[in-house]
């Protein structure tokens, strides 16, 4: 009798703890998202907190005459508008490679008459360089494999990777400091020191 008591304890217990673990749920399997990389986009990012410093020793170097000084009545910009110029530039080539919204448009700062003073001028350009900085920081690096166009003429709007326009807007300012170089030498004053690094 005591054979078939503990049979039949055995037999209960096997079953009180079945019906236990068939009760429990079963263990959630997370799902694991893997944040795209951001290492391409952290370096442009470095290089455009670089290019904005090396700009604005540009202003540094400059005095209150220089913002409006022309090299000749024949050159088509004033100093001031040279840089008023390329942070039309970030603006418009930000926009469309990163997406970020701004109200600026073509036109409105670099023959902006109340963008006279070397302060209203750093403003202006430093700030175009903090809209890119920033619309860079909300990317990853595959969306910079997307594609991006920009209207730069009645008949030309190139197509390109969202890359590839930050670099054109990139290489477009390094253009225009290197004119102000010589803005700076006609009037005596001394460019800064290249900045690669």
């Amino acid at each position: 009798m005591n054979t078939k008591r503990i049979y039949a304890a055995l037999v209960f217990l096997a079953a009180a703890m079945m019906m236990m673990s068939c009760n429990k749920p079963a263990p959630a399997t997370e799902e694991v998202v893997v944040a795209p990389s951001t290492d391409r986009v952290d370096r442009m990012v470095k290089d455009w907190e670089r290019a904005k410093k090396f700009t604005m020793a540009y202003i540094d170097s400059a005095n209150e005459k220089t913002v409006t000084y022309k090299l000749s009545p024949k050159t088509p910009r004033t100093f001031g508008e040279q840089l008023l110029h390329l942070s039309e530039a970030n603006y418009g080539f930000g926009k469309a490679a990163t997406g970020k919204p701004t109200d600026m448009n073509w036109g409105m700062l670099e023959k902006n008459d109340k963008i006279k003073t070397k302060a209203d001028l750093t403003k202006a350009v430093m700030d175009s360089y903090d809209y890119v900085i920033a619309g860079l920081k909300d990317m990853n690096d595959k969306q910079l494999m997307d594609t991006c166009s920009i209207q730069l003429g009645p008949n030309f709007k190139p197509t390109m990777t969202k890359e590839e326009m930050l670099n054109k807007v990139f290489e477009h300012q390094t253009h225009h400091r290197g004119q102000a170089t010589q803005y700076l030498r006609a009037q005596g004053l001394t460019p800064p020191q290249e900045m690669l690094f």
